[in-house]
């Protein structure tokens, strides 16, 4: 398990990201070159709390010696929180049964310059109370189709939500979900979708037609990506 910020986890050549980064570290020191699998790819911008990856190894480093040796090997921008052994099936993606996201509004006139690429600033007032009431419609299985980017690959876009929630605390306003799975900026699309319904363009009892058209037009912007956060990701 690992937490990490601002650049995205795929390897691509030439570029820094998570996963080379790791899987660098892993190597210098245990002298082995892995690929780690994720429970999903994160953008550059996104953050993450609680990833999870998983590799094979042969080392002999003790396993709660793990996640000290590689983080003496990575930029402060990423740190394994935990290291444990699993079942030789184990897959950090395919066994994954509960995925819960969150994403941060600061809703204050002026934003603040500390936390900018923490969470999205808003600065239009936005009525939680419809936001609350919206954010229920997205319980259930449902084909989110009206909330993916183009281009996904995923073949099918049915998902279940099983947790929906919208809450304030002071002017920051959270929104939390909890899917078996989600596609391709689902989320910042959802959450641009309830900002919508904040200020009053979409009402909460749409969002149900909403996600019945299928229609991506009909559902909100997508949100920018330093207010989305990977929380957990649960497996049994």
């Amino acid at each position: 398990m690992m937490e990490k910020i601002s650049i995205g986890w795929q390897k691509q050549p030439n570029k820094l990201n998570i996963q080379g980064s790791i899987e660098q570290a892993i190597y210098q020191v245990t002298g082995e070159t892995v690929e780690l699998f994720a429970s999903g790819r994160t953008d550059a911008g996104v953050h993450a709390f609680g990833q999870v990856a998983n590799f094979k190894t042969n080392s002999q480093i003790p396993i709660e010696k793990f996640a000290i040796a590689i983080n003496t090997k990575l930029k402060k921008s990423i740190r394994i929180i935990k290291a444990e052994e699993v079942e030789e099936n184990f897959h950090s993606r395919l066994s994954c049964k509960k995925k819960t996201y969150r994403y941060i509004i600061n809703n204050s006139e002026n934003g603040t310059a500390i936390y900018r690429n923490l969470e999205t600033n808003i600065s239009e007032k936005l009525d939680v109370l419809k936001m609350q009431e919206a954010v229920k419609y997205f319980i259930g299985e449902h084909d989110f189709k009206a909330f993916k980017a183009s281009g996904t690959s995923s073949k099918s876009s049915i998902r279940t939500i099983y947790d929906a929630k919208v809450y304030q605390e002071k002017e920051r306003i959270f929104i939390e979900l909890t899917g078996n799975g989600f596609l391709y900026n689902m989320v910042r699309i959802i959450a641009g979708t309830l900002v919508e319904v904040g200020v009053g363009k979409i009402q909460p009892h749409e969002i149900s037609e909403i996600i019945k058209s299928k229609d991506r037009s009909k559902a909100g912007k997508t949100l920018p990506p330093q207010g989305l956060y990977l929380i957990k990701v649960e497996y049994e």
